[in-house]
């Protein structure tokens, strides 16, 4: 219960953490380069730009994943035959190291279970015992179906089986037992494979029945040493979406900086404290969070570009993207603007793919306030851990990057503002000072 808090009894409210920071209950190399978050951001954005194509990634693509040869045993599961169908399997996103994490109760009884939390995904999915092909290394026990009382697997005639399609963006699979399999699959090559299963989930003491999920047999790839991935995007099969019933269309939360305490709340939020921008409508991807930039300013001024600019590509604000992305004229623009107005900062070569760095510190170097504007007047004002991002012990780099086919407001702009998604009224606010 100390893993827990509750606002209400309209709310749930999880704490959360950065997968790098000190209170993390996952753990990542304390001697990974700053370089590999880069690339695994790279491939996110490669599988997103792709997804927004609706067509495969080149670069994170993958051969077929032959289903039948990852259940090979005799033996089943609750009944789920080992004999599977073979389809291909189509790049989602990248789940690195610049993730947040947070607990989910599950089972009967519950267990805790350490979760990636991400809004541009919407099957929520953790490793099961027996893990017939591969599970990654995680905190804690792998879930096993066995010690729950209420866990059922999920037959290929329901609904549900008939969601992953769109949930998952490859299509269901099915065992010769009629269970239903799912398959998803992301953008560095990271996929999980199991059977579509549904029990009870839980947050503390509160708790929902016949929640949806994926039960991981096979789960290979960078998730850290989290248990699965918490699916809060917009679609049926989400966490979002399942616990709307009970709490509501909407969800809130404070990303951590790696030095701070964050928090994710499901449900009723206080709507006073919050600037909104209106969510907006997409065909591209009906799951994703579209908003629309409206305007930048640096040092009080507006970036020397035309209005026009800030929309030339889709936006979309996610939780699992490190460094935001800009369309090409903005990000020009503002790296032109940062290094200007710090013009008596010592320069420092580019890293990967960050072109504007300086010798130094994020936290000692006087930097420009930046301010990002969007429709509705909603507004994220930078602070200098908002804006640049420490590469290495002597280096940071603005923590922006041109754009491919669409923006991207990432989390290192987010981190300490409360950001709350109320799908129900069809916007995002935001407000300074969320995290402790």
């Amino acid at each position: 219960a100390a893993d827990f808090e509750h606002l209400n009894s309209t709310a749930m409210h999880l704490p959360l953490h950065h997968s790098r920071g000190p209170c993390s209950p996952v753990s990542v190399p304390s001697d990974l380069p700053f370089s590999a978050v880069l690339t695994h951001d790279d491939a996110r954005i490669a599988s997103l730009a792709a997804r927004l194509a609706k067509a495969p990634s080149s670069s994170s693509a993958r051969p077929a994943v032959t289903v039948a040869s990852l259940y090979r045993a005799n033996d089943d599961v609750d009944g789920v035959a080992a004999s599977l169908a073979s389809v291909p399997l189509t790049p989602g996103t990248s789940y690195g190291v610049g993730n947040y994490v947070t607990r989910m109760g599950l089972g009967t009884p519950a267990k805790p279970y350490v979760m990636v939390v991400d809004t541009g995904s919407s099957l929520t999915w953790l490793q099961c015992s027996p893990c017939r092909v591969s599970c990654h290394r995680q905190s804690g026990p792998v879930f096993d179906p066995k010690t729950s009382s209420s866990y059922a697997a999920v037959s290929c005639s329901t609904p549900q089986c008939n969601d992953l399609s769109t949930a998952t963006l490859n299509p269901a699979a099915c065992s010769s037992s009629d269970v239903c399999i799912y398959q998803a699959s992301y953008g560095d090559s990271s996929f999980s494979v199991g059977y579509l299963s549904k029990d009870t989930v839980s947050f503390g003491s509160n708790s929902v029945p016949n929640f949806y999920y994926g039960c991981g047999q096979d789960n290979e790839g960078l998730f850290g040493r989290s248990a699965g991935l918490m699916g809060l995007a917009r679609n049926k099969l989400s966490l979002l979406y399942q616990l709307a019933p009970t709490l509501g269309y909407s969800f809130s939360y404070c990303l951590p900086s790696s030095s701070s305490s964050g928090y994710l709340s499901i449900g009723s939020y206080n709507p006073g404290q919050y600037s909104y921008t209106p969510m907006v409508s997409s065909t591209l991807d009906d799951s994703l969070y579209f908003i629309k930039l409206s305007g930048m300013t640096v040092a009080g001024k507006p970036l020397a570009i035309s209005s026009s600019e800030y929309s030339s590509l889709p936006t979309i604000i996610d939780s699992g993207t490190v460094i935001t992305r800009l369309p090409t004229t903005v990000y020009d623009a503002l790296s032109k603007a940062v290094a200007g107005a710090m013009k008596g900062t010592k320069r420092a070569d580019a890293y990967s793919i960050l072109d504007t760095c300086f010798v130094g510190q994020a936290s000692s170097l006087r930097v420009p306030a930046v301010s990002m504007a969007f429709s509705g007047g909603a507004a994220l004002k930078l602070s200098a851990q908002n804006l640049l991002v420490d590469v290495d012990s002597s280096t940071t780099c603005l923590a922006f990057a041109p754009a491919r086919s669409a923006a991207i407001i990432g989390n290192t702009q987010q981190q300490t503002f409360s950001v709350v998604y109320d799908v129900k009224s069809n916007r995002i606010g935001f407000a300074a000072g969320g995290c402790r």
